[in-house]
């Protein structure tokens, strides 16, 4: 029973404190609700500080943003207003320094108006002190003022004389550098491939007598024999007092060859009349045609000539019997074929045709005794007879300078024949020619003024002309030089060159006492 109790008791006490602990718990709970309802409250009054305090510092810290960026605003503006006071400053000093350079530019223009005034001015001064000096002038002179200009232009030509002399001496000094040695050693070497004696040929020839009875027989009864060999010969006999010689005369080569043969062999057979003076004449005549012949062939052949006509071969043996100042022309043939064929050949040009212009230069001189014309002129209608090459015609047809020469060949044939006639030896003249070119050599240089003397030297190859000092300048002596050459050139017939050689001397005498 007594557990019974004790477990009611227990039971009771356990459901008092069970309800004392829930009430005390509910009046815990309650007093916490209470206290976190207030704690809360606490805690919402804080934040509600807070935020209203952070709200201000916010408000605050954007006030400042907001400050500040109007003090940076404040401070561009002042700096823009700065730079913009700063630039219309610099325009405004530009303006002024504009005004200033404007004035100043308005001061030289005043200037310059003055000073054109006064060049003005001093320029009328100058011209009327200009005309009272050109009439001071002319007054003391005693020349006008066209005679003044006359003679300044005589100055400036005096000048301009000088000038082309100058240049005159250049260009002639640079031709003779670049020409000079190279056609000198062409036809130095020429001449001296082509070395070949002269002998100069006369017009006579003398036949020796065994005696001097043969002369009488040779003239024969009443001159009958020597009349007619005179008259088949058509030379002239002298028989004189030299002895034992007989002289023919004639200037024909030819003729006076058969004469002479025909004489020797008359001599040779001792019997001399007229029936055998014709019957020696006739073959004298042979004999000679077949030494022309002979002497065509060893010509082509020394020379090297091929394919010519056999008359063209004949007429050249012809100049065997022909003579030029003494000359024999087929001598100077040959010797101007291999000239001009050497010279052709240093110069690489046609060698072949060189030789045979060369050759066949003078041919016209075979002819020149028996028809009328000039040598060239028989020359050129014999070779286009014979239809020779065009360019060999031109050849001869140039070589005196009737025609311009086509080619270079030709120009070698003229230098070929000139340097063979010019030789020292090589030709000879008759006394009154050879004076009578002197003379016209002097007179030509006598013509010029200024010319004090003249005198031809060297057998005509040379003209010496001396000059007075005051009246040509060593300028105008080049000129004068040419000029004289020109007028040989133009008014002269002559073999080679003639040197022109100018002379100014200036002689200073005095005497010490």
């Amino acid at each position: 029973m007594d557990i019974i109790i004790n477990i009611a008791v227990f039971l009771i006490s356990a459901v008092i404190f069970t309800a004392l602990g829930m009430y005390v718990r509910k009046k815990i709970a309650e007093s916490k609700m209470e206290s976190a309802e207030n704690e809360a409250k606490r805690i919402i009054e804080l934040a509600s500080k807070e935020a209203e305090n952070k709200k201000k510092e916010e408000i605050f810290k954007a006030k400042e943003e907001i400050i500040n960026a109007r003090k940076d605003l404040d401070q561009e503006i002042r700096e823009r207003r700065g730079e913009v006071q700063s630039q219309e400053r610099r325009l405004i000093q530009k303006e002024e320094n504009l005004e200033r350079k404007q004035d100043v530019v308005e001061r030289r223009e005043k200037d310059l108006e003055k000073r054109y005034e006064e060049l003005n001015q001093k320029k009328q001064e100058l011209s009327e002190i200009f005309n009272r000096q050109m009439s001071e002038l002319q007054r003391i002179s005693g020349l006008t003022r066209e005679e003044a200009k006359a003679q300044l232009l005589n100055e400036m030509e005096k000048q301009l004389t000088s000038e082309k002399a100058t240049l005159l001496k250049e260009m002639q000094s640079k031709l003779k550098d670049e020409a000079e040695k190279s056609a000198k050693e062409v036809i130095g070497y020429a001449i001296q491939k082509c070395a070949a004696d002269h002998t100069s040929e006369t017009t006579v020839s003398i036949v020796s007598l065994p005696n001097d009875d043969m002369k009488g027989r040779i003239i024969g009864r009443e001159g009958r024999n020597i009349k007619a060999l005179e008259t088949l010969t058509g030379i002239d006999l002298i028989i004189d007092d030299t002895p034992e010689a007989v002289v023919i005369s004639g200037f024909d080569p030819l003729r006076r060859e058969v004469a002479k043969i025909a004489l020797e062999k008359l001599i040779d057979d001792g019997r001399i009349h007229p029936a055998k003076i014709e019957e020696m004449v006739e073959k004298a005549k042979e004999e000679v045609a077949n030494t022309i012949k002979e002497e065509g062939e060893r010509a082509v052949l020394e020379t090297g000539v091929v394919g010519l006509h056999p008359d063209l071969v004949k007429l050249i043996g012809k100049l065997k019997y022909r003579t030029s100042y003494g000359q024999n022309v087929l001598n100077h043939s040959i010797e101007v074929s291999n000239l001009a064929r050497i010279m052709a050949e240093e110069l690489g040009l046609d060698a072949k045709l060189t030789r045979r212009a060369g050759l066949l230069h003078d041919i016209g001189k075979a002819l020149d005794h028996d028809m009328e014309g000039t040598h060239v002129e028989l020359g050129v209608e014999i070779l286009k007879k014979y239809k020779e090459n065009e360019l060999v015609i031109n050849a001869v047809q140039a070589h005196h300078g009737d025609v311009e020469p086509k080619t270079i060949e030709a120009v070698l044939v003229q230098a070929a024949d000139a340097i063979s006639a010019s030789r020292p030896g090589a030709r000879r003249e008759t006394l009154e020619a050879y004076i009578k070119r002197l003379q016209e050599l002097e007179s030509i240089a006598d013509s010029f003024e200024g010319v004090e003397k003249s005198f031809a030297i060297q057998a005509g190859r040379e003209i010496r002309i001396i000059v007075k000092p005051e009246k040509i300048s060593d300028d105008e002596m080049t000129i004068m030089a040419r000029d004289i050459a020109k007028r040989i050139e133009s008014e002269m017939e002559y073999p080679g060159q003639i040197k022109v050689n100018v002379v100014r001397e200036t002689r200073v005498i005095d005497y010490a006492k």
